[in-house]
């Protein structure tokens, strides 16, 4: 009798293709202030939370385009805008609700990082 399948388990890392991943640490770091892990030829490794961002150059064609969008939890959405917006953040919207119930709104804020990749800022605001 085979095993039962324990089910997936907490996302480990994320690889984000980049076409100049020496230039995309720069902005991931010193832009976005996440926190530099460790490099190592055509990667670089970043912590998000309990997550491991790995930024890495294209290996195949295939794989030559932008990443599925990260959602940044953040606790103030408007002061992280801000900071991003005044550190060269491209942003595609302001902050805005998307959804809302009786005792939460959720807000996001979606952006462009250095490679065009898009990304967003979350915030589940507590009424």
């Amino acid at each position: 009798m085979a095993a039962a399948f324990p089910g997936l388990g907490e996302i480990g890392q994320i690889a984000i293709t980049c076409k100049d991943v020496k230039r995309a640490a720069t902005y991931y770091r010193d832009v976005l202030g996440m926190r530099f892990l460790f490099d190592a030829p055509n990667l670089a490794f970043f912590q998000a939370g309990g997550v491991r961002l790995m930024l890495t150059g294209v290996e195949a064609p295939e794989f030559d385009h932008p990443a599925s969008i990260l959602y940044f939890r953040v606790p103030d959405i408007a002061a992280a805008h801000a900071e991003l917006k005044r550190r060269g953040v491209e942003f595609r919207t302001e902050p805005h609700v998307v959804h809302r119930t009786d005792t939460m709104e959720l807000w996001l804020s979606d952006f462009h990082d250095c490679e065009r990749n898009t990304f967003a800022l979350m915030e589940e605001r507590k009424k």
